[in-house]
């Protein structure tokens, strides 16, 4: 049964045995059109109009099926005369002996895309279904990435997804859900002779009545899957690739997909002709990966090691799965705005209550890696060796300990007052976690526990089980305590014996050994004696052995062999009896990575002076600071004050080099991130509106990879965003235009700008070109603001020096040529800086002549300021009715201010009239 998490709801189904499971493979030499069967051609249909009678025999003991063919039938053969047997995974040799009985036929509706039939196995999947889903998951450090590709047979297009998901695939459950396939392909390395995978038993479990296939491994592979998409994605969709092309298991997934579907339909698709789109997960805000890198969430872009990153700022979790939820989460923020304040609650309460704290701290603080704890348990090994058998040990005994911690994490819950720590104290009330120790502890001695250092955790192993359960194991383990009491022994006499200070030591590779440290200690002839064999030595620590210790080492690996043999026994039997109750390891580990999150996000409010934000349809920071930054230098940076809202949703930045632009705009899209993710943020009032997508244009390097120029690749990220962009997005822009002329640059800018201002996007756009500070006499929604710089001469030589305050202020740059005084700090000539002084000067001049705001044009904009004002203040306000109408006579008077700075144009009596 899929368990759904605890803080988001996702749709469950009844686990059975439903649907079909084949594997299946490829002949990569044959040409497109080559493959055919000896009772017809391959398609689809067969796929889709299966009778349950087919069904039920392919899940026989004659092993799977092609598409469309019972196993009586002949396999898949090609033209050529060759048959291609590695087309299948596994094929009972009865089955490929057998020869075709019956002809299978397909029925298709005159014009129709698909068959008219469904399959005889699956009562929920509706008339006319036709999507096909690949599913792939990442191994190793990146386990619980996943990637997919969906494809509609009756609509050509080709959809790819690529999310970090937690422990329970609540986003890859819903997925599916949503898309209602008729076949789901994964890896057969996920489902491999019945020792699926997490994520794959919960699929099957969830969609029983879904055809499975099982496609080799080598076929998910993500550069093929990329030359797939550049062949086959029609040009009005090809900013996919900006996306995707460093998303690789949604490109594995979707190569996977592309060579199935070619093989089963024997056809292949036109170059250029399929929709590609991706998308991504539905419940969280989008940040695309060039993005993600722009802002350094995860990854630092000068020291990949260094941990000056969001992730390095926000992370202080004890366990793995808190680290994994944590990234998971910054790279893929909420955008439920409950889901959000109840995690705000949590980590206010976490603030508030220094003994939840701390004892929350100390509870999750020693539980170990639950997830990867889950997937070896239900691991059967393929043979029964020493090695197997003493990991198996280790893992209940992890088990143990990870079930011993649960009373102490329930207690300390116990008082809590928050919505998502009262919903995890209730999970964690769950009766089978008590349940499951009782039963270890009837196999397990209760003081077993999981301990640090080889030979204390291989004492634990060693008498893990409890006596007089099996008399073997009890014989077993009397001879090796008399074999390491004997080795002990040895030890002590030949520290009599020569008079040196020898210990017993241990460690796996070496089993027992002995050490000494000869510190103003002086051996017999200045050497030590002969019968020491394969000396070490480090400073004044010796290590060795001898012949007599070696033997008895090979002994006490025997009979801890024979001690791991009979306990492995015992431990197999045991999680026989637990192994239905195993799943609630799934909950607890989907609690305490959470709680750990949680913590981690209160422990760094602590350590910077954060607040807690409110959302609403205005962005509006007091006193913001850059999170990593702050964590980088050692005295607090510049904070800047940021308001932006639907009446003035495009801002326009300007200011020299050097002077903080960009440390601004990825201040702010930082600390979006930060609240949407449930965390407090670095300012003294912060209220945000929740983006959907957050997407950034920042740098200037060539991509090579792509043979793009500067040029080209600002105009690749900037198509990308133009395509993809909402209402409800976050546009970070910085420095488009400067890979092409001036006047090119300031064409493109201000056409990208009037493009964009047509949405209610949240935009920063900072530029050099101050020809577009005149779209604020344009459009009303439009702000300039600059970098303010402060001019100082020096009292010794009276040269002009720049002072940069990194403060935001109102209104555009009034600098002029401050590249020029960039170019000064080099070794150019004086006299070619002072030529282009000049020659920019009178540019400037003829350039800026123009630029006036006529009277009219200043008054609307005051009328457009103070209805937006009123909107908002409807809309938001919580203040009590004196404060709000002290605020609004503070609107009037700012509203007068500006009708008198502008002047009334000549028909404003008129008008008013």
């Amino acid at each position: 049964m899929y368990h759904s998490s605890t803080e988001e709801v996702a749709t469950s189904g009844d686990a059975s045995e439903g649907g079909q499971k084949r594997s299946f493979s490829f002949e990569d030499s044959r040409g497109p059109n080559e493959t055919t069967t000896s009772c017809g051609p391959v398609s689809l249909s067969s796929v889709l109009s299966r009778k349950s009678s087919d069904e039920s025999s392919s899940r026989s003991s004659h092993g799977p099926s092609l598409p469309g063919m019972t196993p009586g039938q002949c396999h898949s053969s090609s033209r050529t005369g060759r048959t291609p047997s590695s087309l299948l995974m596994s094929t009972s040799d009865s089955s490929s002996r057998r020869c075709h009985e019956e002809t299978p036929r397909f029925r298709r509706t005159p014009g129709s895309a698909g068959p008219t039939g469904t399959s005889g196995s699956s009562g929920s999947i509706v008339s006319g279904a036709s999507v096909i889903v690949a599913v792939v998951e990442g191994r190793g450090l990146a386990r619980g990435e996943i990637g997919m590709a969906s494809f509609n047979l009756k609509c050509p297009e080709l959809v790819l997804s690529q999310f970090a998901d937690a422990g329970t695939y609540a986003k890859v459950i819903t997925k599916i859900h949503i898309l209602m396939p008729v076949e789901i392909l994964m890896p057969d390395t996920a489902s491999e002779k019945g020792k699926g995978t997490k994520l794959y038993k919960l699929i099957t479990e969830n969609f029983p009545g879904v055809t499975f296939t099982a496609i080799q491994r080598k076929y998910f592979n993500e550069r093929k899957g990329l030359e797939y998409i550049q062949q086959l994605c029609a040009p009005e969709f090809n900013t996919v690739l900006m996306e995707v092309q460093a998303k690789y298991y949604c490109l594995a997934s979707a190569a996977a997909l592309l060579k199935y579907l070619e093989f089963l339909q024997n056809s292949v698709y036109a170059s250029k002709s399929l929709k590609v789109s991706f998308k991504g997960s539905e419940q969280t805000a989008m940040i695309d990966s060039a993005s993600a890198s722009n802002l350094e969430l995860v990854v630092n872009n000068r020291d990949h090691r260094s941990e000056h990153t969001l992730l390095g700022v926000l992370n202080h979790t004890k366990t793995p799965g808190g680290a994994r939820r944590l990234r998971s989460n910054i790279l893929e923020p909420l955008v439920d705005v409950d889901t959000i304040n109840v995690r705000l609650d949590a980590v206010q309460e976490l603030l508030q209550n220094e003994e939840l704290f701390f004892g929350l701290k100390n509870a999750i603080s020693h539980f170990l890696d639950i997830d990867r704890l889950l997937s070896v348990l239900v691991q059967i090994p393929k043979q029964e060796t020493v090695q197997a058998a003493e990991a198996k040990i280790t893992h209940v005994i992890q088990l143990k300990h990870t079930l011993d911690l649960v009373p102490q994490l329930r207690e300390v819950l116990k008082n809590c007052s928050t919505a998502l720590l009262n919903a995890y104290s209730t999970t964690l009330e769950d009766n089978r976690f008590d349940m499951i120790l009782e039963q270890i502890k009837t196999v397990i001695n209760c003081d077993t526990t999981y301990l640090k250092g080889s030979l204390n955790m291989r004492t634990q192993k060693c008498y893990a089980v409890r006596p007089n359960i099996n008399e073997f194991l009890d014989i077993a383990r009397r001879a090796y305590t008399e074999i390491v009491d004997d080795i002990a022994g040895l030890v002590n006499q030949m520290g009599e014996k020569y008079g040196l200070p020898m210990r017993t030591s241990f460690s796996t590779a070496r089993g027992f050994f002995i050490q000494m440290k000869l510190e103003g200690v002086i051996s017999p002839e200045g050497k030590l004696p002969s019968e020491f064999i394969k000396v070490t030595k480090h400073k004044n620590n010796y290590s060795f052995t001898t012949a007599d210790l070696m033997k008895m080492n090979g002994r006490c690996d025997e009979a801890f062999r024979e001690i791991f043999h009979m306990s492995y026994v015992v431990i197999c039997q045991l999680l026989s009896t637990i192994h239905e109750h195993i799943h609630c390891l799934y909950k607890l580990s989907d609690a305490v990575s959470m709680l750990d999150m949680l913590l981690s996000l209160a422990n760094a409010c602590t350590i910077s002076d954060y607040v807690r934000p409110e959302f609403t349809d205005t962005l509006a920071i007091k006193q913001g600071r850059h999170p990593i930054l702050e964590r980088m230098a050692r005295q607090q940076p510049v904070s800047n004050n940021t308001y932006i809202s639907e009446g003035s949703n495009f801002v326009i930045i300007t200011g020299p080099n050097m002077s903080g632009k960009s440390t601004y705009l990825k201040q702010v899209a930082l600390c979006q991130i930060m609240a949407q993710i449930g965390s407090f943020v670095p300012s003294e009032y912060a209220s945000f509106r929740v983006a959907d997508q957050i997407f950034t244009r920042i740098g200037v390097d060539d991509d090579f990879e792509t043979n793009s120029s500067t040029f080209m690749l600002e105009m690749k990220e900037i198509s990308y965003i133009i395509h993809n962009a909402s209402d409800r997005s976050l546009l970070i822009i910085d420095e488009l235009g400067r890979g092409t002329s001036a006047e090119e640059g300031i064409g493109i800018c201000h056409s990208v700008c009037e493009f964009l201002l047509r949405l209610k996007a949240f935009t920063l756009f900072a530029t050099h070109f101050l020809e577009l500070c005149q779209l604020e006499s344009l459009y009303p929604n439009v702000e300039n603001q600059h970098m303010e710089v402060q001019h100082m001469r020096s009292g010794d030589t009276g040269a002009e020096q720049v002072v940069y305050t990194y403060l935001l202020n109102r209104g555009r740059s009034e600098e002029r040529h401050y590249g020029l005084r960039a170019a000064e700090m080099t070794t150019l000539p004086p006299g070619v800086i002072q030529e282009a002084r000049i020659i920019a000067s009178q540019v400037s001049q003829q350039l800026l002549a123009k630029h006036q705001t006529d009277p009219e044009t200043q008054r609307q904009r005051a009328v457009y300021r103070l209805a937006t004002r009123l909107l908002q203040t409807a809309r938001n306000s919580r203040l009590d009715p004196e404060s709000l109408r002290m605020y609004l006579k503070g609107l009037k008077r700012q509203y007068e201010a500006e009708l008198q700075a502008a002047g009334p144009p000549e028909s404003f009596n008129t008008e008013e009239e």
